[in-house]
């Protein structure tokens, strides 16, 4: 089950001491002033909002819950630059995972699994438009995602400038490539940006990475799951730092 917080001044302290909130569910027609009030802070913070019937919500709460339904983050998002001063001063390689548009909660949790088990510096995910850390996604990783960081970015171009600001290269893994991912030179700070199956990564991110690159595919099959890409990718930038 998924954590909750109910009624409208618990949700309203959540949000002014910065709870990482999932969506929040809302009660067909809730006009009070300060519910709308609350709902339009929501809005503002770009977080996700269901309107449902009283019956659901009296469903998923017992208690008087005034209407108003959060769900909590399970996990706290750190701060990317943080992460890799830290990792540096540890005198250790960054290498992350910038996942754009990746909207499926198990291929989420497979990813932070595979990341996880090597070790990679964190993962990078957009504030809208990701996977949710659910409990299914927590159960896929194999509870990874309690052990690796995630960063939540606003704006992942931005993301890619500030890796830039770090000395870090940005590859994008992409088919539109000509290179192959055994041609890069992995050894040194790097973030690999993998896009959802069907729409791949964004143009304009492509168009920011300092590099891209392409795993070959020799059957008739199109694409791999997302996660596969991912394993190999990051496994091709271990053996290269092992060697």
């Amino acid at each position: 089950m998924e954590n909750f917080i109910f009624g409208l001044h618990p949700i309203n302290e959540a949000i002014k001491t910065g709870k990482e909130i999932n969506k929040v569910l809302v009660k067909n027609n809730l006009s009070t002033s300060t519910a709308q009030e609350l709902i339009a802070e929501i809005r503002r913070k770009g977080i996700n909002i269901q309107y449902v019937p009283q019956e659901k919500l009296d469903k998923i709460c017992k208690h008087k819950h005034q209407g108003i339904i959060a769900y909590i983050s399970p996990i706290k998002y750190q701060n990317l630059e943080e992460i890799i001063i830290k990792t540096q001063n540890e005198n250790k390689l960054p290498l992350i995972l910038i996942l754009d548009g990746i909207t499926d909660v198990r291929n989420f949790g497979a990813i932070a699994r595979t990341g996880e088990c090597a070790g990679i510096s964190a993962i990078v995910i957009p504030s809208s438009g990701s996977a949710k850390i659910s409990e299914e996604a927590i159960k896929t990783s194999a509870g990874a995602l309690y052990n690796i960081p995630i960063c939540k970015m606003d704006n992942l171009v931005d993301t890619v400038l500030l890796l830039n600001q770090m000395d870090i290269e940005v590859v994008a893994i992409t088919e539109k490539a000509e290179r192959l991912i055994y041609e890069l030179d992995l050894t040194i700070p790097c973030a690999l940006i993998l896009g959802s199956e069907d729409k791949g990564i964004s143009n304009t991110l492509i168009k920011r990475a300092d590099k891209k690159a392409k795993i070959p595919m020799y059957g008739k099959t199109s694409s791999l799951n997302v996660s596969v890409s991912a394993a190999l990718v990051i496994y091709e930038a271990i053996r290269q730092r092992i060697n």
